[in-house]
Formats: structure tokens, sequence, C-alpha cells
């Protein structure tokens, strides 16, 4: 199945997938937030197929950075669900392959955390929900 993706589409699936790593950066901003979003997006970064593709490019001008945990849920949780919306309509492999990216992501991100916070167990949850929402 052939899957076409708009610019606007492409930089969703970014803003979803990588700020999906700043959330949880944020979350854990009392841990080591720098050591939560470079191992999130290394995960990011060696997805592969149409997925991979997409993430392969950064999203430059898209960064999160410096807005609070709720500013960022704001406009990362819709554009999960906005993702996989797109996704499932077009090709649900790719929908698939993208969900379990972003939930390799996820938990590398929380990779040699310990036992994780409240917090991040919450945002972990809401970035799931977010997910199969779609």
């Amino acid at each position: 199945m052939s899957v076409t993706l708009t610019g606007q589409d492409e930089t969703t699936l970014r803003t979803a997938a990588y700020g999906s790593v700043t959330l949880l950066a944020a979350a854990g901003a009392v841990d080591k937030p720098h050591k939560i979003a470079k191992n999130g997006s290394m995960a990011l970064a060696s997805a592969t197929g149409l997925v991979g593709h997409v993430l392969a490019v950064y999203p430059e001008g898209k960064d999160l950075a410096g807005r609070s945990a709720a500013e960022i849920a704001d406009r990362v949780l819709p554009a999960l669900t906005a993702a996989m919306g797109l996704l499932s309509k077009q090709d649900p492999a790719e929908a698939d392959n993208f969900r379990r990216t972003v939930l390799v992501a996820v938990e590398a991100a929380q990779a040699h955390q310990g036992k994780p916070s409240p917090v991040m167990v919450e945002m972990t949850r809401k970035i799931t929900e977010a997910l199969d929402a779609g």
C-alpha cells in the first residue's frame, strides 16, 4: 500500500514523536532531562520504513524546550492522535510502526532512570492513550 504524506503530515509525525520525548524530558526535569531527551531521540532516529524516513529529519524550528510540561502536552498529545489517524487511514501497518517507534522511544527515554517517578508514569500513560485514540 502506498502512503502519501504532505509536508504538514510529516510535521505532525515529527511533532508527535519528538514531542513525546520532549514531554518526558520536561516531566523528568528533576532527574536528567538531557539524558532522557537524548535516549529517546536516538531511538526515534533508528526507526525504519516510512516512519524512519520522516523521523530522520529532526524537526528544526519545532523545539519545545523552555515550555512547561502542560504546554508541551497541549501540542504533543493531539499530534500523536492525529498522526495515528492519518497513518491508519492510509496504511495500518505504518500506523502500527509509528506507534511501536514512539513507544520504543518512550521506553528508551526512561532507560537507566531507575524506578520511574509518578509524573513519568502518568506522562507515559497519556502518550499511550493518545496513540490509542488515533
